[in-house]
């Protein structure tokens, strides 16, 4: 996905990484990047807004369990694969 709009941080980085963001895995640095983008980024703002939702949800239904590493390795994965699908077939129908 991605607004269209010129950024610092390109929105297919910024969401292929929202869940290192709202699980603080990543540098200091990086998050401020990211949190710079939401903040000016409309679409990218609601697509976070709607992942924030989903882990408060997921975190009041499962308590405080954590998911194995390796799953949640395999999660990251697939989330950045689809982020990346949908990139290129959204730049296919604009062509």
């Amino acid at each position: 996905m991605s607004c269209g709009k010129p950024h610092e941080t390109d929105c297919r980085e910024v969401l292929a990484e929202v869940y290192l963001y709202l699980d603080l895995e990543c540098a200091e640095e990086r998050r401020s990047l990211i949190r710079y983008h939401l903040d000016e980024c409309g679409p990218c703002l609601r697509e976070y807004g709607i992942e924030q939702e989903v882990r408060a949800l997921v975190a009041r239904c499962c308590g405080n369990e954590t998911a194995p590493d390796k799953l949640r390795e395999r999660l990251r994965v697939r989330l950045t694969e689809l982020v990346v699908f949908e990139a290129s077939e959204s730049r296919e129908l604009a062509e």
